[in-house]
């Protein structure tokens, strides 16, 4: 018995930006088919003209590229395979599970108002006319849906979900203007694409057993089926904006470093035994959709800057110098200069410790992106009185002749305060202010090794 390579997809609606529940959506299909050694696709289904637009689509690319998420293939257009899609409703209708409906929406709606169940199943009176009857006038093609037992789900996620066929409606496959609807247009890119498994919001369980007509109509394997549950906020409520940042572009914004969302994300309605941090290699070996909860997970911000922190620190320097360039570019910072990145560079081991998000990286470097003269805030300021002054003037001819490394800026600091009669503490404060205009700053030590002699000594005669 041979197994399908297992192929995923992730197939948003270009309506707007990249929710971040379709980002974990995305990210789950990436992990399980990246693990399987299969392959993830991204179609995007713009078959709705109106509210389709190019800037969701570029959103959505740009969300899914920042979290890391690399796709297989050309993207595929929904809108571009109309065509393919009418085929598969004509021949749905030459096989009998599908029938050619005439019905006025004045029927309809006559129809809805005279049942007294608002949600009454349509069962359209052409269901099963004679052709000989058809009027030549515009009319849709309906799937034939079974009007007796049930159509049972196999769900990874939710277990087994047994529908009612008596409530599933003929649903229309083909409007009558020749354009297909979402549940056809959905079945026939996923067979096409060679989906195996569909991993999706659980608000999409609905549309299942609809689905699964279509399949069996066409003698289609069915795909593996997935629901995972939707993100709710902090209080139990479906995610929205009252809580917080929704897109996933505002999180790069607010400078959440990607593998940190993307571990956050992970366990986000997942868990393997007592795995909390880990890379993404790591996460594609361990993910399955045995581990998928089935109740709604909730978004603890103060659990993904935790868990950022964990991966700021385990980054290496130059991927994160670059994620912080990004950083800067999308967040309306100044670039940072040629000489800049160096010094970054140079200091990352010092300014990313006990960093979560870039903001705080860009805060502990602020040493770095200062210019001369350097303006002190108020409490820099405060240190820096005439005393101070006069013990940095006193010490800045030493470190003009001395060996740029640790150890000996170490004998020469401490040698210093000793001479001035004063503790360490003493002395480390004004040059803090003096080097960053801070009070809160990596060790003075890292701070003159990253600056180099030329850059320190010229703002410690700046501060004397």
């Amino acid at each position: 018995m041979t197994t399908k390579p297992v192929v995923t997809r992730f197939a948003p609606s270009p309506t707007g930006y990249l929710h971040i529940g379709g980002g974990r959506t995305a990210l789950f299909n990436w992990l399980y088919a990246r693990g399987q050694g299969g392959r993830f696709l991204l179609r995007i289904e713009d078959t709705d003209r109106e509210r389709s637009t190019p800037e969701a689509t570029a959103a959505i690319l740009r969300g899914l590229t920042w979290l890391g998420l690399d796709w297989d293939g050309e993207v595929v257009s929904q809108f571009d395979r109309k065509d393919r899609h009418a085929v598969i409703a004509h021949q749905m209708l030459a096989r009998g599970a599908a029938y050619k409906c005439f019905a006025s929406q004045e029927e309809i709606a006559a129809f809805r108002a005279a049942s007294p169940d608002s949600y009454a199943v349509f069962r359209s009176p052409w269901r099963d006319a004679d052709p000989a009857t058809f009027p030549d006038a515009p009319f849709v093609i309906r799937m034939k849906a079974p009007q007796t037992g049930e159509t049972v789900i196999m769900d990874e996620v939710q277990g087994t979900v047994t529908v009612q066929n008596n409530t599933l409606d003929d649903m229309i496959c083909l409007r009558s203007d020749g354009t297909p609807t979402y549940m056809l247009a959905v079945v026939v890119d996923d067979h096409d694409m060679g989906v195996t498994h569909v991993i999706r919001g659980d608000d999409h369980l609905n549309n299942a057993g609809r689905q699964q007509m279509i399949y069996d109509a066409m003698g289609w394997d069915i795909p593996v089926w997935a629901h995972i549950p939707l993100i709710h906020g902090p209080d139990g409520k479906k995610l929205s904006k009252r809580h917080g940042a929704v897109g996933v572009e505002e999180y790069q914004r607010m400078g959440y470093p990607a593998a940190g969302m993307r571990n956050y994300l992970t366990r986000l309605g997942w868990a393997h035994l007592d795995a909390e941090i880990f890379t993404s290699d790591e996460a594609m070996q361990m993910f399955g959709l045995s581990g998928i909860g089935r109740a709604p997970a909730r978004l603890d911000f103060k659990k993904l800057e935790n868990t950022c922190g964990h991966h700021m620190a385990m980054a290496d320097d130059t991927a994160l110098l670059n994620e912080l360039t990004d950083f800067l570019a999308v967040s309306l910072q100044p670039a940072m200069t040629s000489a800049q990145s160096a010094m970054m560079l140079e200091g990352m081991y010092c300014i990313k410790d006990r960093a979560k998000i870039f903001p705080e990286l860009v805060e502990k470097a602020q040493f770095i992106f200062a210019s001369r003269p350097i303006v002190p805030d108020a409490a820099a300021a405060k240190v820096l009185d005439t005393v101070s002054r006069s013990i940095l003037k006193s010490l800045t001819p030493r470190l003009q002749s001395a060996s740029w490394n640790k150890a000996d800026l170490e004998a020469i600091l401490t040698e210093h305060a000793t001479a001035q009669g004063i503790g360490f503490g003493k002395l480390a404060a004004p040059l803090r202010a003096a080097l960053a205009g801070r009070t809160a700053t990596p060790s003075v030590y890292d701070m003159m090794l990253v600056l180099g002699r030329d850059e320190t000594t010229l703002r410690l005669e700046d501060a004397a």
